[in-house]
């Protein structure tokens, strides 16, 4: 991989690690708030649900950031995928009494940023371009059905 190549990639994935570090700082918050004065017993405040509402808050400005640098919805989609699975895969070990719900939270936010990467690399073509040329790479089947069907 070139310099230039392997630097674009690397700014795809600090880009978005930034988008969900702005997500985790100012949208994570406001569920905070909204399940305060719920019982601590509460399904609101397990840690499916609290993993689950992290990974929203994380990709909501990731696949946001995303789509203004032209990506295609389809990888935007699969880096929101890496963000709940990252959570996901560790659920069966918690049930299991093997790891502790703070246990989840951390490494489930490791394991994301892991995930991230394989998508990363199952697209590199995406990643690798230029952001001008993200409507050319990114081929958004998606989109182009939806807008075929309504349009006849």
């Amino acid at each position: 991989m070139k310099a230039a190549t392997a630097a674009r990639f690397v700014t795809h994935y600090v880009e978005m690690v930034v988008a969900m570090a702005a997500g985790m700082l100012v949208l994570y918050p406001v569920w905070t708030v909204a399940i305060t004065g719920t019982s601590p017993t509460s399904v609101l405040r397990s840690v499916e649900v609290d993993t689950i509402v992290m990974a929203t808050a994380m990709s909501v400005p990731m696949v946001a950031w995303m789509r203004h640098r032209g990506h295609a919805w389809a990888p935007a989609w699969e880096m929101s995928l890496a963000m709940y699975a990252g959570f996901v895969v560790l659920y069966p070990l918690h049930w299991a009494g093997l790891l502790s719900e703070a246990a989840v939270m951390s490494y489930g936010h490791v394991l994301m940023l892991g995930f991230m990467l394989l998508a990363m690399l199952w697209r590199r073509h995406e990643y690798t371009a230029a952001h001008l040329d993200h409507q050319r790479v990114g081929n958004d089947t998606f989109t182009a059905s939806v807008s075929t069907r309504s349009s006849s």
